[in-house]
């Protein structure tokens, strides 16, 4: 039986060892069969998104890593809207509305709502918070 995750990630990118420890466990989910139907990063956990993150050359670029999930697996990448504006996570369109000079967000990672977060609550087996 196949049990379908949303995950919630709240820690950053880098920092602490939510981020990797919820990028591990979607791994882990998916190669034991089920599936991950989408992760929605929220509070800290925005600067996930930031693809302008440099790591140094011996660490995990968890960005990539998470992009790389997605491309490979068709996981969503949600990232919380109002989070990260306070963050000065931007995508193009958000950034331009904000007269910004430049963007750090792409897909596969979105900017959505809190809405995108409660349908993904209501449609998973199991809510993992990271």
């Amino acid at each position: 039986m196949s049990i379908s995750f949303a995950l919630l990630v709240t820690g950053p990118v880098y920092g602490t060892e939510q981020a990797s420890a919820a990028y591990l466990f979607a791994k882990a989910v998916i190669q034991k069969g089920h599936a991950i139907c989408g992760v929605f990063f929220y509070q800290d956990g925005v600067t996930n998104a930031n693809y302008l993150s440099s790591p140094a050359s011996d660490e995990h670029d968890l960005h990539a890593l998470w992009c790389q999930l997605a491309d490979e697996h068709g996981v969503a990448l949600h990232t919380c809207i109002a989070a990260a504006q306070r963050r000065g996570i931007l995508d193009a369109l958000v950034a331009k509305e904000a007269e910004k000079a430049t963007f750090n967000v792409r897909p596969p990672f979105l900017l959505s709502g809190l809405g995108q977060l409660a349908e993904m609550l209501l449609t998973a087996d199991r809510v993992i918070r990271f």
